[in-house]
């Protein structure tokens, strides 16, 4: 059978990133379809020994396709999504556009794969902190019912996008040099700094990025009761994000069954050495498909020996968005 990929936004950082993974997952396709807005058209991409030229994104662009990948923002999603899901391409949008709608699907392979079979012609890749969350936290999960989870996160400026990125370069540079900075992409200086997650905070005090967390997670563990809270937080690292997770269980749980759960546990790697001090790092999940998880060790405040607590990283750009989605396309 013939096989016809799309993706949509592909200059972006994101984008970038899923021609990256469907290379290095030699992703099965007969025809490749590369599209951005009118500003990106006619811009060549060389991939796999050939050169692409970048088409305007329409909502007309899509006969023929079969699999569309999908990160060029919530606005963009909402306006073409559906065109493509109409003329029978299959969208995996990595916005946020679809995610709490209840007739989309909202996927991580490692933990809901058979939701997939539910989709109506659109299946959505969850917020990148709540990917790497669910990995670890998942297989425990099913082990023993969690009961409340809070979670604090480090997010990278890749989260924001390649111009965040760049961002962060120039004022660490600027800064070094003695030059004054002003923010430009992002609201407040992130070189030798962090703030409060850069979305809009709520009437009840909580962020969108926080909000995310609790309703995705909520949604694919298809459990509304599991306790969710979540502190946001943007730090000065170029890629990959960290996140501290406390655990409590229904029941107690040793750190050693944590350990041996997440041993074979699908995308996580234990990276957990007390004696040397080493434990999950930015430096060491960039690039990386697996998410690191360390610092595993009963927490002293919870005496009932139901909380655990832990440390992780994983690369926002690859399991946290693009990696994520072509297993969803693998999937499909």
């Amino acid at each position: 059978m013939s096989r016809h990929v799309a993706v949509v936004g592909v200059t972006g950082a994101v984008g970038q990133e899923f021609l990256r993974v469907l290379e290095q997952r030699s992703f099965p396709f007969d025809q490749l379809t590369l599209m951005a807005s009118s500003r990106s058209a006619g811009k060549k991409i060389a991939f796999k020994g050939r050169e692409y030229t970048v088409i305007e994104l329409t909502e007309n662009a899509f006969k023929g396709i079969d699999i569309a990948l999908f990160s060029a923002g919530g606005s963009v999603s909402k306006k073409f999504a559906p065109a493509a899901a109409a003329a029978g391409a299959v969208v995996v949008d990595n916005s946020s556009a679809f995610r709490m709608d209840p007739r989309t699907p909202l996927v991580v392979p490692e933990v809901n794969p058979q939701d997939v079979r539910q989709h109506q012609g659109i299946i959505a890749n969850p917020n990148c902190s709540t990917i790497l969350m669910v990995v670890p936290v998942w297989p425990l999960h099913k082990f023993c019912p969690i009961r409340r989870l809070v979670v604090s996160t480090y997010q990278a400026a890749s989260g924001a996008g390649y111009q965040a990125m760049v961002e962060l370069e120039e004022q660490t540079r600027d800064l070094l040099a003695g030059k004054p900075v002003t923010p430009r992409v992002l609201p407040h200086r992130l070189a030798f700094n962090l703030f409060s997650h850069n979305s809009k905070v709520g009437e009840n005090g909580y962020n969108e990025e926080e909000t995310k967390m609790v309703n995705e997670t909520r949604k694919m563990f298809h459990d509304q009761d599991i306790l969710i809270t979540a502190t946001c937080v943007r730090v000065p690292v170029l890629r990959a994000h960290s996140e501290s997770i406390n655990i409590t269980f229904s029941r107690p749980v040793t750190e050693n069954q944590v350990r041996e759960i997440l041993a074979s546990a699908p995308g996580v790697r234990v990276v957990d050495d007390r004696a040397a001090n080493y434990f999950p790092m930015p430096m060491d999940a960039t690039d990386g498909d697996d998410v690191l998880v360390g610092r595993i060790r009963q927490d002293i405040s919870q005496p009932d020996g139901c909380g655990i607590e832990m440390f992780i990283s994983g690369d926002q750009l690859r399991k946290g968005a693009a990696l994520n989605a072509v297993q969803i396309a693998e999937l499909l």
